[in-house]
């Protein structure tokens, strides 16, 4: 039977990139039939990974056919999951985000959580010896993951095993990791065709804190500018989002990579409180930027409070 690797809803880099990567492993190594799917489209920039890289496409799953055999990847939050997951066979989680506890699993499974910024670099890690045999575009589809999770090593969470890995498959790849960067950001940065409703879901994830629910949605782009003008669209979008996802509130934090500050938009009073109080900040009118602020998992997720 196949065996299903996929990472969170709204994929993006990493949860696409790494699946495949995965599914590779686990098919050309390990013996094992496996195939990448998604939870979703992918972002601008993991679409452009799979172009750049002549990488097939994943197909979408939104459900699990009960006793299928699954690899959760960059993610073990089963909100972020298939509805059905619990009714999934799973047999492994890599991950590098925190410990939620709200997965069941029917017996013992390999569990691999590590503090790194990327879950391909954990992969690669996994892999030993057998890394050597990725072809150009596995390793294409590993730096891409590591340089878009490490904001290219600008993030907090990069460490010296993420970026020594990616320098290396740059080396490999003959790749010059600044120009390629630059590629990849514009390619994230480029919004134009998406609407405000989609922009709020593109990379977001749902968060729970004193009885309040959020989605809390980071853009990660070159160009704040082009996102932040329009601001009026995005608010009036989140009541949609609000309302659809039945969730409290909606943060949307718009992180310039370049400067290295987010902009966070301040739709009402209850958001207001939780940007002051989270981030011992004043907020301006409806937005309020955020210095040195630039990671979701690092520094915006653990410090939010109600």
């Amino acid at each position: 039977m196949t065996t299903l690797v996929f990472g969170h809803k709204s994929p993006d880099t990493d949860s696409t990139g790494s699946p495949i990567v995965w599914a590779w492993y686990l098919t050309e190594i390990r013996g094992h039939t496996a195939e990448a799917v998604l939870l979703g489209d992918p972002n601008t920039e993991a679409a452009w990974m799979l172009s750049r890289w002549d990488l097939l496409r994943p197909r979408i799953i939104d459900t699990l056919e009960p006793e299928t055999p699954v690899v959760i990847v960059d993610t073990n939050n089963a909100a972020e999951l298939p509805d059905t997951i619990g009714q999934a066979d799973i047999q492994a989680i890599i991950d590098h985000h925190r410990l939620t506890g709200s997965l069941q699993t029917r017996g013992p499974i390999d569990i691999t959580m590590r503090p790194l910024a990327c879950t391909a670099t954990i992969m690669h890690d996994l892999m030993g010896e057998d890394a050597a045999r990725m072809p150009d575009e596995i390793k294409g589809a590993m730096l891409t993951c590591i340089l878009s999770d490490t904001l290219e090593f600008r993030s907090p969470t990069t460490t010296d095993a993420d970026r020594d890995l990616a320098e290396r498959l740059a080396e490999d790849l003959d790749i010059r990791i600044p120009a390629y960067a630059a590629e990849m950001f514009a390619a994230k940065s480029d919004v134009s065709a998406f609407s405000d409703v989609e922009l709020l879901r593109m990379d977001s994830k749902e968060f729970e804190t004193g009885g309040v629910t959020m989605r809390v949605s980071v853009l990660e782009t070159t160009s704040p500018d082009t996102i932040l003008a329009r601001k009026d669209a995005l608010v009036a979008a989140m009541e949609t989002v609000r309302t659809e996802d039945g969730v409290d509130e909606v943060l949307l934090f718009v992180v310039d990579i370049l400067e290295g500050q987010a902009t966070l938009l301040v739709p009402n009073d209850r958001v207001r409180k939780i940007a002051e109080k989270s981030f011992s900040t004043v907020c301006g009118a409806d937005t309020v930027v955020l210095p040195g602020i630039v990671s979701r998992k690092k520094q915006i997720i653990p410090n939010l409070a109600v």
